[in-house]
């Protein structure tokens, strides 16, 4: 496992971090013995850097990276957890969400504390006329947190703002061979690098979109260099390519994605790709960016619906239909969104309350997406044939 070390501190980190957000699961529930005992493999390993969330599924990821870094493993990593601002309504708020964070990870420190989800400068400055900076001052003073950050989903201009608003000893910012335009940009990241603010790279994969279902033109294009490399090892080494970057983060949800990102990591270095790699990314952005039509990561912000969408899995779909050119995607479509189950989850069951679109970090559009799936997805027939169906099978 190749390190990075923070000059800003000191730390040495793995450049590989495990995103917690995305565990196993076992009947739609974290399978927690098979999540620790990948926690604990991905240490010994070499992976020294957890980042999870006040919000990650529920609390729960919290809860299970601190089992999982009983016995000693606390001591051998470093831990990077969130204050959801969006939730803070005072200071007071605050400081109890603080007390859940070191309850639920089995902790008196926090490494690495981040001010979760920023979109715009107002947010920050309402969080400091609240007095919640310095009151992390006085944290990190005491050594209850390590270093203060800020994970963000915004414009470029904002992200501007914002990292010259503070002296941050770190920043998490969205970042992928799909994204150098987009939120903090590659401009964003050079700024960083140019202040000496270290940089953790979030949904390298986007998501797992850079893996899964990618179109057969772009799985040719990557083999027609290499036969052997995954998609997964051109994505995550296109970020290390990177000087600016010192921790890029996996949301790993099984053994074989741990193992096959320990082994990239282990040589991907800086300034490694050539021009020919290179040139093979364009021509597989320019496949990509002309098939996709949301720009849903699934980080699932957005969720719950109250009226029970699964607007993830809707944009996936949808997507899918132009990535994959799938003829029976109407089929999949109401699989997948569970038309013929006690609790459907299509696009048309939306009543546009617009919740979702206060916390998507891609600033989609959801409400409108989600006609555009209804309309092109479902039909004129899709209620019919649904309502038929339920009938015939008795479903409530």
């Amino acid at each position: 496992m190749i390190t990075k070390v923070n000059k800003k501190n000191g730390d040495e980190l793995s450049i590989l971090g495990f995103g917690c957000m995305r565990f196993p699961t076992k009947a739609g529930i974290i399978d927690e013995p098979r999540s620790i005992t990948m926690i604990r493999d991905s240490i010994e390993k070499g992976i020294n850097y957890f980042d999870t969330a006040y919000i990650y599924n529920a609390g729960k990821s919290e809860t299970l990276l601190g089992k999982a870094l009983l016995g000693g493993y606390r001591e051998r990593v470093k831990i990077a957890t969130k204050l959801p601002q969006y939730m803070v309504k005072n200071l007071e708020s605050a400081k109890k969400m603080m007390v859940t964070h070191l309850s639920r990870l089995q902790t008196d420190y926090i490494d690495y504390y981040l001010l979760h989800m920023l979109t715009d400068k107002s947010k920050f400055d309402k969080l400091v006329s609240m007095g919640i900076m310095e009151w992390l001052e006085e944290l990190k003073r005491i050594g209850t947190i390590k270093n203060i950050g800020f994970s963000f989903h915004g414009s470029k201009n904002d992200f501007e703002l914002i990292i010259k608003a503070y002296p941050w000893d770190f920043c998490q910012i969205q970042y992928n061979y799909l994204d150098e335009n987009n939120q903090a940009t590659k401009t964003g990241l050079g700024l960083a690098y140019s202040l000496g603010i270290p940089v953790i790279i979030m949904e390298p994969l986007r998501g797992g979109k850079l893996v899964n279902n990618l179109p057969k033109e772009v799985i040719k294009t990557f083999q027609s260099y290499d036969p052997i490399r995954t998609p997964a090892e051109w994505a995550l080494r296109w970020i290390w390519n990177h000087k600016e970057v010192n921790v890029v983060l996996s949301g790993m949800s099984s053994e074989e994605q741990v193992l096959e990102n320990i082994k990239i990591a282990s040589d991907a270095r800086e300034n490694s790709l050539t021009k020919e790699e290179l040139e093979i990314f364009d021509q597989v952005k320019s496949i990509i960016l002309k098939k996709t039509k949301v720009p849903c990561t699934a980080c699932g912000y957005c969720m719950p619906c109250p009226y029970g969408v699964n607007i993830p899995g809707c944009f996936s779909s949808y997507n899918d239909k132009y990535l994959l050119n799938e003829k029976l995607y109407r089929w999949k479509y109401m699989q997948t969104l569970g038309a013929l189950s006690a609790k459907p989850a299509y696009a048309s069951q939306c009543r546009e309350c617009g919740k979702c679109e206060r916390y998507c970090p891609q600033h989609i559009e959801i409400r409108k997406q989600l006609k555009e799936v209804s309309k092109e997805m479902e039909g004129s027939l899709f209620k019919p044939f649904v309502n038929i169906g339920r009938k015939v099978l008795k479903i409530k």
